[in-house]
């Protein structure tokens, strides 16, 4: 057996999230047979840090998997000899998002969602720049050689920050790929297995350019679009209406589509998700916030009936004393590139994200991050050569990458003007010019412990 593998998780108290890191752990068996692994589970947060502990350690111990644990709420502590840092972390997230979403929204911008483009997400990833770049710092002071995988939202701008800013290794990773993928299997009446899906774009804005049959080798775009142009009522309105003005499809949601575009609002509204103003409240109800709304929604459920159930206390239980919960697939990558370098697998994986630095799509700019699909060995993660997107759905996405820009130069120098300039280049801002100014400090003053100062 050759060295042991060091994997460090930084935000490990989010419980989704470092459960099914530990579930992919358990289940690549030829990783954990082939290599000692170890994990460190890093949160500044005590009080979720041991519970996650103590949750790994079970699972591993039931099923005889050969993964130490051990964790810190020291990161500096942690990292030195690591060979992979995940980093998944939010900062007061739905108090901030929510501030992200309302504040442009009563200084005119009508934008929708604000967590991953719009004005919102500006402040989003300043944030995140805050505290996610002094990490890389320390990446590479203590364990340089170390891959960084990144999961931390908004995907395409921390990207491109922690890739020109700092010297570390490192790909952004996210599931939204699978909305594409599971359409195209419905609309197709095929199963996935059997077909040769491949998107390309920016992080929850990208579209597809291949779709195979794997064993004819029959090209299913034009059956795929017929079949859609005669069922186009399964697509949510906005999406619907991009794929038949742009020619573009892939995550299959108005709201992340829609944070690109300066038009969705016209499509959905502009009422925030997880706000009062889409609920009933019960006359009973108490104690229910942005945090309790959002967990119902994300579990399909009305917030009363959550609450009457008592659905959160029952999954706490379950998650700290249960044993019986099975170990299932996340369906994220981290655990299967993280296999791939190690093994060499030549392994080909359907999304990363990374820098455009080899004009894998050619009419994108080659100093932004992209999402396209890789192949990933032991000399690192090999993006497909994409070739050109639609015209129209690039300009688009180059629009985005001179926000990315804008807001890593903006951070970097610490300049309200090219912040200013950013969120001006915004589509979600277009034609707001004498409100943007204001809201700019605003938001500056009121989320001034978390950002970064500017002048």
């Amino acid at each position: 057996m050759s060295h042991p593998i060091k994997i460090v998780l930084i935000g490990a108290g989010s419980r989704e999230f470092s459960k099914g890191l530990i579930h992919d752990l358990i289940l690549e068996k030829e990783l954990i047979e082939a290599r000692k692994v170890s994990v460190t589970l890093v949160d500044i947060d005590p009080t979720s840090l041991g519970p996650m502990l103590d949750y790994a350690r079970r699972k591993a111990s039931e099923a005889r998997a050969p993964i130490t644990f051990d964790a810190s709420t020291d990161r500096q502590e942690a990292l030195p000899g690591a060979d992979f840092v995940l980093i998944s972390i939010a900062t007061k997230r739905m108090e901030l998002w929510e501030q992200d979403f309302r504040i442009p929204l009563a200084y005119g911008v009508k934008h929708v969602y604000g967590e991953n483009g719009g004005p919102g997400a500006a402040f989003h990833a300043l944030r995140n720049f805050q505290t996610i770049l002094p990490i890389c710092h320390d990446i590479e002071a203590l364990c340089p050689e170390a891959w960084v995988l990144n999961f931390t939202n908004p995907e395409a701008r921390m990207l491109t920050a922690i890739l020109t800013l700092t010297k570390v290794k490192a790909i952004g990773l996210c599931h939204g790929f699978y909305s594409f993928r599971r359409l195209a299997s419905a609309v197709l009446d095929r199963p996935l297995q059997g077909l040769d899906v491949r998107t390309a774009g920016m992080n929850h804005f990208y579209t597809y350019y291949k779709l195979v049959d794997k064993a004819s080798g029959l090209d299913l775009i034009p059956e795929f679009e017929r079949r859609l142009a005669e069922n186009l009522q399964i697509l949510p309105p906005l999406v619907a209406y991009f794929w038949k003005t742009f020619g573009a499809l892939g995550y299959t949601s108005d709201h992340h589509m829609g944070e690109y575009l300066g038009f969705a609002h016209e499509f959905m509204g502009t009422k925030w998700l997880f706000g009062i103003e889409n609920r009933r409240v019960a006359p009973e109800e108490s104690g229910v916030d942005g945090r309790l709304v959002f967990e119902a929604w994300r579990r399909g459920l009305e917030v009363n009936d959550m609450m009457k159930r008592d659905v959160l206390g029952q999954e706490k239980t379950s998650f700290v004393h249960g044993s019986g919960e099975p170990i299932e697939s996340s369906g994220e990558l981290a655990v299967p590139v993280i296999a791939d370098i190690i093994l060499d697998r030549k392994q080909w994986r359907a999304s990363v994200n990374v820098l455009n630095s080899g004009g894998f799509i050619e009419n994108l700019d080659q100093d932004t991050a992209v999402e396209l699909p890789a192949t990933v060995d032991a000399s690192g993660v090999h993006p497909e050569q994409v070739g050109r997107l639609p015209e129209g759905f690039a300009s688009l996405v180059r629009q985005q990458q001179a926000v990315q820009r804008l807001l890593v130069q903006a951070y970097q120098k610490k300049s309200k003007k090219l912040l200013l300039q950013a969120l001006l280049l915004d589509p979600a801002v277009a034609g707001q010019a004498q409100q943007i100014g204001p809201m700019l400090d605003h938001m500056l003053q009121v989320q001034a412990p978390y950002l970064p100062q500017f002048s």
